[in-house]
């Protein structure tokens, strides 16, 4: 089991998925969701206010994103995608891919919820060490 981002796949799905119909109308239905939650939105990295135009969304369990056929769907659960902002986003990924037990002993799920928590622990307390 590894969470280490591998080229082949990161390039399909960065490359492909994240540019289809099907994503952006499933993360505009994220979206409407959570607004129809009331909550107000912000980074699960750094805690800040944002709106939808300044986050990604980070998925904690990649079950939901499947290529059939050469088809892609998207039905993640709405739990399985969190949001954050760009920069955040990267750090959290670069947090898993160099933690040894993060990337290579933990599934994505785990290793992103210890990844939040350090992250957020680092930007919300100004603790840049």
């Amino acid at each position: 089991m590894t969470n280490r981002r591998r080229p082949g796949l990161v390039n399909v799905y960065r490359g492909e998925f994240l540019h289809t119909k099907v994503w952006f109308a499933r993360r505009d239905r994220w979206f409407r969701e959570e607004h129809a939650t009331g909550r107000s939105l912000e980074c699960a990295g750094c805690a800040r206010p944002a709106d939808k135009r300044e986050l990604e969304l980070h998925h904690l369990d990649y079950s939901g994103v499947i290529l059939q056929d050469g088809t892609w769907r998207a039905v993640e659960v709405h739990d399985d995608l969190v949001p954050m902002h760009p920069y955040c986003h990267e750090l959290l990924h670069r947090l898993i891919d160099r933690d040894f037990v993060l990337s290579k002993n933990r599934n994505r799920r785990a290793a992103s919820h210890l990844a939040l928590q350090r992250l957020r622990g680092k930007l919300t307390t100004g603790d840049a060490s």
